[in-house]
């Protein structure tokens, strides 16, 4: 059976820059295996697959492998594929301004905006907040295992901590830009001080006026050896930023860079709503655009 797809460059406005996203249409008869197969032969960061909405009401559902397995929520598969979704959406003349895709951690609504007629911009709610999750790494074998000197590691109150909002990331909060630059994971030490999950590093030290947030993301096990934007990661950051800037209250938008060390510059936007002084909701945001479309034979 022949399978269309197509590839979006994810929280960018421009080709060849952001995180690419395979998104294959037709997902029907293939299984686990199959899937990741396919996958692997992307190789990208993220494929998803595209199928049928058990609710009604829904837009779809999807699946997201890594080149090293499934995950249950990402964020630049949730966002490429509304995107996509709302531009055939809008070329069949039944445009919408929300949809619902249903992902393993559970439905994830979505605002959509088509601009033009391969390019979009998609913001979805968090369908879990953020919690801290596991022990503090050791100071030593974290900046050993990231191959920086351990004085790079925190800055005020930002320490290494380990938070999910459906997929766990170890937020590593580093001194300067220049360090984050300087960042080598290395694999010997990698198991024992971070573990089969991510690493998101991040400094308050920006290349671009008027964000938030300089970052990177190393993912070994899951096959992904740098990231040029991660959703996922962005949300779980965002229990970082309450414990340690400690918002006041109202609603905050915040603009995290990822991807420059790779040439693939990515602008994710997280807007936070803090009630009482605790995270009430978070929305992720960002742009996508159409650059190949093609078939799996």
């Amino acid at each position: 059976m022949k399978r269309r797809f197509v590839t979006l460059d994810v929280f960018t406005t421009r080709r060849h820059a952001g995180n690419p996203l395979a998104v294959v249409l037709q997902s029907e008869g293939l299984d686990t295996e199959a899937m990741q197969a396919i996958a692997r032969e992307f190789n990208l960061s993220e494929t998803v697959f595209v199928g049928e909405a058990e609710k009604p009401g829904h837009r779809a559902a999807m699946r997201i492998f890594t080149p090293g397995g499934e995950l249950p929520f990402a964020g630049h598969p949730t966002v490429g594929t509304a995107v996509w979704l709302a531009l055939a959406d809008e070329a069949e003349g039944r445009s919408a301004e929300m949809l619902v895709l249903e992902e393993k951690v559970g439905p994830v609504s979505c605002a959509v905006e088509v601009r033009g007629s391969h390019a979009g911009h998609a913001v979805f709610t968090l369908p879990r907040l953020p919690e801290r999750v596991g022990e503090q790494p050791a100071t030593d074998a974290l900046a050993a295992a990231l191959g920086l000197p351990r004085a790079a590691i925190g800055f005020g109150a930002h320490r290494p901590e380990t938070y999910s909002a459906g997929v766990p990331f170890l937020c590593v909060p580093v001194a300067t830009r220049e360090a984050i630059g300087a960042a080598r994971p290395d694999a010997a030490h990698w198991p024992a001080a971070i573990g089969p999950g991510g690493a998101f590093l991040y400094s308050r030290e920006t290349a671009e006026t008027g964000h938030a947030f300089h970052a990177r993301m190393f993912w070994p096990a899951a096959g992904i050896a740098e990231d040029p934007a991660t959703g996922a990661a962005v949300a779980a950051f965002s229990g970082a930023i309450i414990a340690c800037e400690k918002p006041e209250d109202g609603d905050h938008r915040l603009v995290i860079e990822q991807g420059y060390e790779m040439g693939r510059p990515s602008q994710i936007t997280l807007e936070l709503s803090v009630r009482g002084g605790a995270l009430a909701s978070a929305r992720i945001g960002g742009s996508a655009i159409v650059v190949s479309e093609g078939v799996l034979l």
